[in-house]
């Protein structure tokens, strides 16, 4: 039922989006030729050959909405995320279709192009429309909740934590889920579900379905209590209430879970990231252009640190050192090197310190401004690291946190990256690893492309020098 009605809003969503991209068209054209807020130089274009335009947008835009998880409806994205998602889908919908527009031509001659000022325009507007648009969706779904109207009667069986874990959740996003918790059933003895009516156990349960007309039941019981929850089903099952069953499974909730079906067998995903799908392709693609960009711009500086390290000792210019990457496989990085020729041959695998004296001159000052991470962007070109992912470790570091740590090799869910949110917030070099894995974790579940995009503006404004980079 929780889906069904996600699927409903998301539809919504859907024929908004396309409705506000085709409005935003034909109000680019009026803008342009009749209003002339950009001057007209090369004549007015017929509004024709933009309408024509309007069945190509209709499945571009929404398109590109898609592959930025627009229609997945998330109670826990805010407002600037998803307006920030609207933008950054709006200009690849519009490269696309400058790209298309280069195959067509307009009616009046092969020599005539469509108006790049008029596509400006469609583009602000596209984002305006849209943004009002789900807005204005947003804001009538919430206030009819809040007037007590398409609200889901829901009964909570269980007062245990797990109970208490699925009230909280409910109550946090009320407005969105357009549920009104009814009470609760007790499950012997135990504490009470704050500001809950306990409506009776749950032995009374089919009786207090009919009495208070519930149209769901959060089925929330301990593993301890595996044949009342059995009993409970039984009973359940004769009615036609929906029935949600939580799994008692929060100690191992660390990222998203997910119901996966095996030939008709249910089992559940503990380990469910985000970055399946064409979240994949869309962040390889981020990827694949930020490297390449920053590649093109960061060369002369590249190639002036590499005469600077030669000249320094005559030494090798790039240090590899193995890092484990996604899935637990060992690769090379490539660093500028900024340490003397064979400084771990006495000590072994061991932190940076502060003052270490195994670095060179130059190295010290590349180490503190992060500048012998450069030669990684050929690490993220080969696919071995993201741009933003979790820093990779070594190894031996590995198995000594994986020890101590039962939930860090889930960082190990996604591509090592150069600069990460642990990073960006002080967890880098020789600090606490458990509030790395906190951020890195954090940073796994919540992923996005604007999460991406905000990593590397914080990486650019403050996270470049850091009194931690040894």
């Amino acid at each position: 039922m929780i889906e069904k009605k996600h699927r409903a809003l998301a539809g919504i969503y859907l024929l908004i989006d396309a409705l506000a991209s085709n409005l935003a068209m034909l109000c680019a054209w009026f803008l342009r030729f009749q209003f002339a807020i950009i001057p007209v130089t090369k004549g007015t274009q017929q509004l024709e050959n933009y309408i024509a335009l309007l069945p190509i947008v209709t499945v571009v835009f929404p398109l590109a909405f898609a592959a930025q998880g627009l229609y997945r409806v998330q109670t826990t994205r805010g407002r600037t995320e998803e307006w920030l998602g609207v933008a950054m889908s709006s200009v690849l919908a519009t490269i696309v279709l400058s790209g298309v527009l280069l195959w067509v031509r307009p009616a009046g001659g092969s020599d005539l192009f469509y108006s790049r000022a008029t596509l400006l325009i469609f583009l602000f507007c596209t984002i305006v429309f849209v943004i009002v648009g789900r807005i204005v969706v947003r804001f009538s779904v919430e206030r009819r909740h809040r007037q007590g109207k398409d609200l889901d009667r829901v009964l909570i069986a269980g007062n245990g934590d797990l109970a208490r874990a699925v009230v909280e959740r409910m109550r946090a996003h009320r407005d969105q889920l357009g549920f009104r918790i009814v009470g609760y059933l007790r499950n012997g003895e135990g504490a009470e579900v704050a500001e809950l009516p306990c409506l009776g156990s749950i032995d009374d349960a089919e009786q207090v379905i009919e009495r208070h007309n519930i149209d769901h039941v959060f089925v929330a019981l301990p593993h301890a209590s595996s044949q009342a929850m059995m009993a409970l089903l039984d009973r359940l099952v004769r009615s036609t209430v929906s029935i949600h069953v939580v799994p008692d499974l929060l100690q191992f909730m660390v990222l998203r879970s997910r119901v996966e079906d095996i030939d008709g067998l249910p089992t559940i995903n503990l380990s469910e990231t985000p970055l399946e799908g064409w979240n994949r392709f869309a962040k390889r693609g981020f990827d694949l252009l930020v490297a390449s960009l920053a590649l093109l711009v960061l060369s002369p500086v590249m190639a002036g640190i590499a005469l600077l390290i030669w000249l320094e000792d005559k030494g090798p210019i790039f240090y590899r050192q193995v890092r484990m990457g996604l899935d637990g496989k060992s690769f090379d990085i490539v660093k500028f090197r900024s340490m003397r020729v064979g400084a771990e041959q006495q000590t072994g695998a061991v932190w940076a310190e502060k003052d270490d004296p195994r670095r060179t001159r130059l190295g010290t000052f590349l180490r503190t401004w992060s500048l012998d991470e450069l030669p990684q962007l050929w690490n993220v070109l080969m696919g071995d690291m993201s741009v933003v992912g979790p820093r990779p470790e070594r190894p031996q570091f590995v198995q000594q946190f994986r020890a101590e740590f039962p939930h860090y090799m889930l960082r190990h869910k996604v591509r090592a990256g150069m600069t990460g949110w642990a990073q960006v917030h002080g967890w880098r070099g020789n600090t606490s690893i458990r509030m790395r894995i906190e951020h890195d974790l954090y940073y796994i579940e919540n992923w996005s492309l604007m999460l991406d995009l905000k990593i590397l503006f914080m990486t650019v404004v403050h996270g470049i020098r850091h009194e931690n980079a040894y």
